[in-house]
């Protein structure tokens, strides 16, 4: 088909070459009447791959359901500005699979596409090949919410794709997918001949396709809205961002050291003028006049410092990344101490229909931090799940479990602090206030219902949680997968400083590489070692 690159899953686009731009727009939270955005305006064009970064709350999501359907943030977002599309067809990938499609069958998914019908099977099997399912994944009796995060993200590209979109607006594509589809992605994304707008947490994945970065920010304490388009790779984007903010420090220190410098010379001048004109005898008036002609002097030279003060280059002003500590002096763990030892002949579906491995075996000890890696559908999750109830059982370790899905240990109705707050003492309730702050949240958002947070606010609201546990044992389900890639650093270190052991599903390969002393692949054969640090 026209305009379509030859090894494309989507084989059956229309061409591109319309016009997609958004002008002026301003977005404001209803709930805390907070501006998330302001005078916002973009435009797209073919061969764009734009991502949109920002820490966790700041309106990315928000702003990429408005685009795509402003009804969709009515009921909490106060919205003014225009989109103008001519020609072009949106697809949208939700951060989420709405709650009304979760219950559905897998074909009963797949035919709500008005194009699936007239699908070949050729088109189909190419499809499928391409997105690493069998064929009959199309025809599943299984339901949507019963798939694995990653197969529930294949098969909402896929029915997107099916829709022949010309730009696509994808909100976390990388989230849940295995390493192999990361790859296969990064490729899609590279080959896409029109415009795609997205949203990730996965470095690697930006900094290999993007080439035009869209930053949100919300600074001073979150009452005040930035944002910034580059036309650059995302690398050169941070790194160029980083020098500005340094090179605008430097002039705004040396500006500073020149006023003081202006401001004594000035108040050295007025007074000796003052203390002269005090001085001077009243049957000396042509010195009077002097004096007085040299104050006016003085004064006109205050006057062009204030205006010199008024064009001094601003300190920068930068949202900084979260920062806090996992574990503390108690949560080592002695290097010779046996943390697992696990094997199991055969680990099985939830229903118990289908052997998903045979003969695994997962040995710790000490504070090691051991990966798993494996394709979606494997039973990564279901294995770590049975590990983390035989740990969160045993009374010589103090084991804390942080699921891929949330509400599994969050109470959607709560708010964070109420959440964290277990003791009953006055001064915790403090305490987690000053740790919510730190992690950049608004006071009004501490009160929030934990259900209208972002997924990157649920999960900091974990971290926290297991930062204040004193565990030395930590069982993380995909522990960077909601984490802005600028707090991703942050988040690295602050695991690979962590003093005891951890047990981690991830298909973030930053995380694999700086955090991971050794990485497993579980396979139909069991766990097999890929090395230490990699994938």
């Amino acid at each position: 088909m026209e305009g379509i690159a030859p090894e494309s899953p989507c084989l059956y686009l229309k061409g591109g070459g319309f016009t997609f731009q958004i002008k002026n727009v301003t977005l404001l939270h209803k709930k805390d009447l907070r501006t998330i955005l302001e005078d916002f305006s973009l435009v797209l064009n073919d061969g764009d791959r734009a991502v949109m970064i920002g820490e966790e709350g700041n309106g990315k999501s928000t702003l990429m359901k408005w685009i795509y359907d402003p009804e969709l943030v009515e009921p909490y977002v106060e919205a003014t500005g225009e989109k103008i599309v001519s020609g072009e067809k949106l697809g949208y990938l939700p951060q989420e699979l709405p709650e009304a499609e979760k219950r559905k069958k897998v074909y009963e998914y797949f035919m709500e596409s008005r194009e699936f019908p007239d699908l070949t099977p050729k088109e189909l099997s190419k499809m499928a090949k391409d997105f690493g399912v069998e064929q009959e994944f199309f025809y599943r009796e299984q339901e949507m919410q019963t798939l694995s995060g990653g197969e529930r993200v294949k098969a909402q590209m896929m029915r997107i794709l099916m829709e022949r979109p010309t730009i696509l607006l994808l909100d976390e594509p990388s989230n849940d997918i295995d390493v192999e589809t990361l790859e296969w992605m990064e490729e899609f994304l590279l080959d896409w001949p029109h415009a795609v707008l997205f949203i990730s947490h996965d470095e690697t994945l930006i900094e290999r396709t993007a080439n035009r970065v869209i930053h949100l920010e919300q600074i001073r304490r979150k009452t005040k809205c930035r944002h910034t388009i580059a036309n650059v790779p995302y690398r050169r984007y941070v790194e160029e961002r980083l020098r500005g903010f340094e090179r605008q420090e430097q002039l705004a220190i040396t500006d500073r050291k020149e006023k003081v410098i202006r401001e004594e010379k000035y108040r050295r001048l007025l007074q000796q003028v003052e203390h002269a004109q005090g001085a001077v005898s009243r049957q000396a008036p042509s010195v009077g006049k002097n004096l007085k002609d040299k104050m006016h002097s003085v004064k006109a030279m205050g006057k062009r410092f204030e205006r010199l003060d008024e064009q001094m280059t601003e300190m920068p002003e930068w949202e900084d990344a979260i920062f806090f500590k996992l574990g503390d002096e108690n949560s080592g763990i002695p290097a010779g101490k046996w943390v697992l030892d696990f094997e199991k002949p055969e680990l099985l579906t939830a229903d118990g229909m289908r052997v998903l491995s045979k003969g695994i075996a997962l040995k710790i000890r000490g504070p090691e931090k051991i990966g798993i890696i494996g394709t979606n559908g494997c039973g990564k999750t279901t294995l770590l799940s049975e590990i983390a109830n035989l740990l969160l059982e045993r009374p010589d370790l103090r084991a804390e479990y942080m699921p891929q899905n949330y509400e599994e240990l969050l109470n959607l109705d709560e708010t964070p602090v109420d959440f964290l707050y277990v003791s009953g003492e006055k001064e915790e309730r403090t305490r987690i206030r000053t740790y919510l702050g730190a992690l950049k949240y608004t006071a009004d958002e501490m009160d929030h219902p934990i259900r209208e947070l972002s997924g990157g606010q649920k999960a900091k609201v974990l971290l926290l949680k297991l930062s204040m546990s004193g565990a030395n044992v930590l069982i993380l389900d995909e522990p960077t997968r909601n984490f802005s890639p600028l707090s991703g650093p942050v988040i690295r270190r602050m695991l690979r400083e962590f003093p005891g052991a951890i047990i981690s599903v991830s298909h973030d390969r930053k995380f694999l590489s700086e955090v991971c002393d050794k990485v497993y692949r579980l396979t139909p054969e069991g766990l097999c070692a890929t090395g230490d640090g990699s994938v």
